[in-house]
């Protein structure tokens, strides 16, 4: 059962949204890697914010993810591709539903 999470706002640098978009759907390969992990979205909410948002069954799923290869590989290129550092909220679940068509 997923009971938290995270919600990530990043905002690119000008002339660097394709660059943050890029390295968002690279980072599936590493999370995927991350058991902890079941749930993880890259999305894109408006032409220069982007965002992730990813669910944990506890607490300690979201501290290995946020000290895993995907948080240390975004803090790396963070000065390159981003105007602002990535706002990191945790969330609480209250409710879910997940049932792929």
């Amino acid at each position: 059962m997923v009971k938290c999470g995270l919600l990530v706002r990043l905002e690119a640098k000008p002339g660097r949204e394709q660059a943050v978009a890029d390295f968002l759907a690279a980072g599936l390969e590493m999370t995927n890697r991350e058991a902890g992990t079941p749930i993880w979205f890259a999305i894109k909410l408006s032409p220069t914010t982007f965002g992730v948002f990813d669910a944990f069954a506890n607490e300690a799923g979201r501290q290995a993810h946020l000290n895993g290869d995907m948080a240390k590989a975004l803090m790396a290129r963070a000065s390159e591709l981003l105007a602002t550092e990535p706002s990191v909220e945790p969330i609480d679940v209250l409710a879910m539903k997940n049932q792929l068509a």
